[in-house]
């Protein structure tokens, strides 16, 4: 099996005047992995995607796609890159298949090749029937499937997506995400994204940028295992709220608590362990032993929208 990664990039920069886009960035995406592309508007997210399509330049640093340099060999990294940029240039006069059939002869097929893989895209995107379409009629969601056939009709082994699901309705996003997680059995797949739960299911991996840089990188269970400690313990406990502030308060495996009222006189309990530790056995010989009612223990993982919060922010706050 293929291990190589399909994207190399190191210390890429890219600068406009004064203003540095992109800072020293240098990451890897491997063979069938489906890397979100994550960071807060303006973190240079979408100026990398241009680079390594090859529609901007950089200021330093390289960057390979297959193996094939981005700058010095960019006709063979174009063979190898489906894009669907943000905002997808599609002629509202051409019906679907007539434009399928233009970009694949402008991507090096033609005949029964041009055919076939018109046919193949058409199947794979849901646009069978879609083919005597005008592009322009159609729904947003039908629009997007276009984009993605045409990146995808010259058979490319990666593919750049950016905000591919952005103004779809929630069923249209859950189709396409479909969609993408199937493509991922083939493709390797860059998606940047701003709807970071469809990113969370989508996705193998997550790379966070601001400010021009990664600041995080991993699967979402490692980010959530590196923020404190990964994980809380929610409890909803029947008691007095100054009693249970003073358990918590005392007990030296907590780091840090929450309390907010719940239904009924229950509180609910946020607690954050010192070093990861395991609280649930803890928290549970506490209301035993002082007669409180429990009726809720359980993990509370931080989703990939804490996560992003937290790293931008606190970046936000340092500067």
């Amino acid at each position: 099996m293929e291990t190589k990664p399909v994207i190399e990039v190191s210390r890429l920069t890219k600068r406009y005047g004064r203003v540095t886009a992109v800072d020293e960035l240098s990451f890897t995406v491997g063979p069938r992995e489906i890397v979100g592309f994550l960071g807060p508007n303006g973190a240079g997210k979408s100026t990398t995607m241009r680079i390594l399509a090859g529609f901007l330049p950089a200021s330093s640093g390289s960057a390979r796609i297959a193996g094939f340099d981005v700058f010095h060999q960019s006709a063979e990294v174009r063979r190898r890159i489906g894009y669907m940029p943000e905002n997808n240039p599609l002629p509202p006069d051409m019906r679907v298949r007539e434009y399928l059939k233009f970009r694949a002869r402008l991507k090096g097929l033609y005949g029964t090749d041009c055919r076939l893989r018109v046919d193949l895209v058409q199947e794979l995107c849901g646009l069978k029937d879609m083919g005597r379409r005008i592009i322009g009629t159609l729904s947003k969601g039908y629009r997007q499937r276009v984009g993605l056939a045409d990146a995808l009709v010259h058979d490319p082994p990666l593919l750049i997506l950016d905000e591919p699901t952005i103004g779809l309705d929630p069923n249209q996003i859950r189709s396409l995400r479909q969609l993408i997680k199937d493509l991922g059995q083939r493709h390797s797949v860059l998606l940047s994204s701003h709807i970071l739960p469809e990113v969370e299911m989508t996705c193998t991996r997550v790379l966070i940028m601001h400010r021009g840089r990664v600041r995080a990188a991993g699967t979402t269970s490692d980010l959530q295992d590196a923020m404190s400690g990964g994980h809380q313990v929610v409890a909803e406990i029947e008691a007095p709220e100054s009693d249970l502030r003073e358990c918590w308060e005392t007990m030296p495996e907590i780091a840090s608590f929450n309390l907010a009222p719940a239904s009924g006189n229950y509180i609910r309990c946020a607690l954050t362990p010192v070093n990861g530790g395991d609280l649930r056995d803890r928290v549970y010989e506490e209301t035993r032993v002082h007669g409180w009612r429990l009726r809720e223990l359980t993990f509370s993982r931080h989703s990939l929208e804490d996560i992003f919060v937290h790293l931008t922010r606190a970046e936000r706050t340092e500067e």
